[in-house]
């Protein structure tokens, strides 16, 4: 493992597939205080993605693929947000006023990017240029987590798949776990990847040509670790089929 308080980086030996956790960590560095809320609402969803980092450090061991992960928390500053973006540091995150984020003067904000930010992408890329050392397009599948409710409404979706014009993961991923009985699979469910798949996939998906996917699992299925192990078996085994499947990937821009 490498990195420092912007990414952690999970080595893996296989080159043509690299796994991305965006929001893994709830962790705020030191001089930030607490942003002004409680510890239970930083261990909400609004300060990171519930069991996302388990599963992507569980599917590392079983893919051996490797992994660059956040290592702050999201209102810090959200990695899968466009710096320019005004949901790049939120002031209200569901119901809650995070008062340390309030009145930031541009300097601030600046400063997060450079610290938090640009590090974490910039590791994405370096893991990509080495693996294409090896393959022409590695596969870039990015992890997240999703509340079993919102707003009051219950999400019947088990996990989501979230694409836009790139079907050589989202496609067989939806058809493979489509399958199994008593899985319910969205199709850019409970967020639609039509309109925007997310700032990491955009950057170093979409704009260059590699295959990509972003997939969500509900937070109820791995908020535990017999849940994480069970989840990691079956993306570990799909993911594994689609790739051993496709011929060779290449650059495709859709």
């Amino acid at each position: 493992m490498a990195g420092d308080a912007a990414f952690r980086l999970l080595e893996g030996g296989r080159r043509d597939l690299l796994l991305t956790c965006d929001h893994a960590s709830r962790v705020l560095p030191e001089g930030y205080g607490t942003l002004g809320i409680g510890e239970a609402e930083l261990a909400r969803h609004i300060g990171w993605d519930i069991g996302a980092a388990a599963l992507t450090e569980a599917l590392v061991e079983r893919l051996d693929a490797p992994a660059v992960l956040s290592g702050f928390s999201r209102l810090l500053v959200d990695c899968n947000r466009a710096p320019d973006d005004p949901t790049l540091i939120c002031e209200l995150s569901d119901g809650t006023v995070i008062a340390g984020n309030r009145g930031l003067s541009s300097d601030e904000v600046a400063g997060r990017i450079a610290r938090f930010h640009t590090p974490y992408h910039d590791a994405i890329a370096r893991q990509i240029d080495v693996m294409r050392r090896s393959v022409e397009a590695p596969a870039i599948v990015s992890i997240h987590s999703f509340t079993p409710t919102m707003r009051g409404r219950a999400r019947p979706w088990h996990c989501g798949i979230l694409w836009d014009q790139d079907p050589r993961l989202a496609v067989p991923l939806m058809a493979k776990l489509g399958a199994e009985p008593g899985l319910e699979v969205g199709d850019n469910h409970p967020y639609s990847g039509k309109s925007h798949v997310g700032y990491t996939m955009g950057r170093h998906g979409a704009s260059a040509g590699l295959p990509h996917v972003l997939i969500e699992v509900r937070q109820d299925e791995i908020d535990r670790p017999a849940g994480v192990e069970r989840w990691a078996g079956r993306l570990a085994r799909v993911l594994a089929e689609i790739m051993a499947e496709a011929t060779p990937f290449r650059v495709e821009r859709y």
